[in-house]
């Protein structure tokens, strides 16, 4: 077991990572609301069969009123206005008030619109993050961003929204399909391209051991992440400065989500091509080397994620790219790397600097 503190003043919280968390989830909800009037689990049908057990069982031996759950489609092309709908109406006809805490079970799409709802829910009700994919685990569950997708792009419709409490049961992980796993892999990698060499070092020479699921690497992994991204969320909760470095390869990676259609990549599938293709533009500036490059290209590779990016057309990109959540008056804004292991804000990149890395 170990914890991660989040600090934000009264909306503080703790990240608790270690195995067997699922079957504390009850006695820790109890811990943060001891008023509690009800829960209410978000989940897919595929995280459900999986563990709506174990967690339900955790909940009735804490005692914690009127559980329910409800169940939404699974994968990214259903993180939509529509099935946000469809969990507030399922709170309304559970008659939750302004005590109840809403359970986010799942992966990222569970966990963003799951805690959209809560955001939105009465103005605003507790909620309990449980994510169950790696990808979730180190990114997605810490932070409050909340959202759902739009047509035209990613994430544009949400807005900053703490949880109570991250629980992490890092055994979930054995579950995932060696494709989830690698895409929760690149975004580990990303803490290390963005901020800390040595960790880079640490993932080049246990690239194996994580994907076969060492628990010891997974759990440092995890630790080391959430680390990362709680000090950088801690000093800028609402990304009005250093906190964008978190989009590293993103810029490039919603691009790609929203040009193929979401589902069809994994978002750290796209991540991963997202880093390699920032990087290059970071060496057309100058600020990285060729020989980083190929050690970024080489660590995503490893890690199992595409090093490629879709063939959509560089005007199809540059039009995604418009609609970026980064972008300022009309100025595409991109996450470079100022060397390896230090990113940088890079505002008002022309397309003429980017369109020779678009496929």
């Amino acid at each position: 077991m170990s914890e991660v503190h989040v600090s934000l003043g009264e909306r503080s919280y703790s990240i608790d990572i270690g195995s067997g968390n699922l079957g504390r989830l009850g006695e820790k909800i109890a811990k943060i609301a001891p008023q509690v009037s009800g829960v209410f689990v978000v989940s897919n049908q595929t995280v459900f069969d999986l563990y709506g057990a174990t967690v339900l069982r955790s909940l009735n031996a804490a005692q914690l009123p009127r559980c329910s759950h409800f169940l939404i489609p699974d994968g990214e092309a259903h993180k939509s206005w529509e099935t946000l709908y469809g969990i507030l109406s399922a709170m309304l006809e559970a008659k939750l008030d302004r005590k109840a805490v809403l359970v986010a079970l799942g992966g990222g799409v569970v966990g963003d619109i799951a805690g959209m709802a809560a955001s939105l829910y009465q103005r605003g009700i507790d909620f309990v993050q449980v994510p169950t994919t790696l990808l979730a685990q180190v990114d997605s569950s810490v932070g409050g961003k909340v959202a759902v997708n739009h047509p035209l792009g990613k994430n544009m419709l949400g807005a900053f929204y703490q949880p109570r409490a991250v629980l992490i049961d890092t055994d979930t992980l054995r579950s995932l399909p060696a494709r989830e796993v690698s895409a929760g892999l690149a975004e580990v990698a990303k803490y290390g391209l963005i901020g800390d060499l040595e960790f880079i070092a640490w993932l080049e020479r246990n690239t194996e051991k994580l994907r076969a699921l060492d628990s010891a690497a997974l759990v440092h992994a995890v630790e080391v992440s959430c680390n990362a991204k709680a000090k950088i969320v801690a000093g800028d909760e609402r990304e009005q400065g250093n906190r964008a470095v978190l989009n590293f390869g993103h810029t490039f990676a919603h691009a790609i989500e929203a040009g193929l259609g979401y589902g069809a990549w994994l978002h750290g599938e796209a991540v991963g091509a997202g880093m390699i293709a920032a990087t290059k533009l970071s060496r057309r500036y100058g600020s990285v080397s060729d020989a980083d490059v190929r050690r970024v290209q080489n660590l995503v590779g490893a890690l199992g994620s595409p090093t490629h990016m879709p063939a959509l057309g560089a005007r199809k990109y540059w039009d995604l790219m418009a609609l970026d959540k980064k972008n300022e008056s009309g100025k595409t804004t991109f996450i470079l790397l100022e060397k390896l292991g230090q990113a940088k804000v890079a505002k008002g990149v022309p397309f003429k600097d980017v369109e020779a890395l678009l496929p």
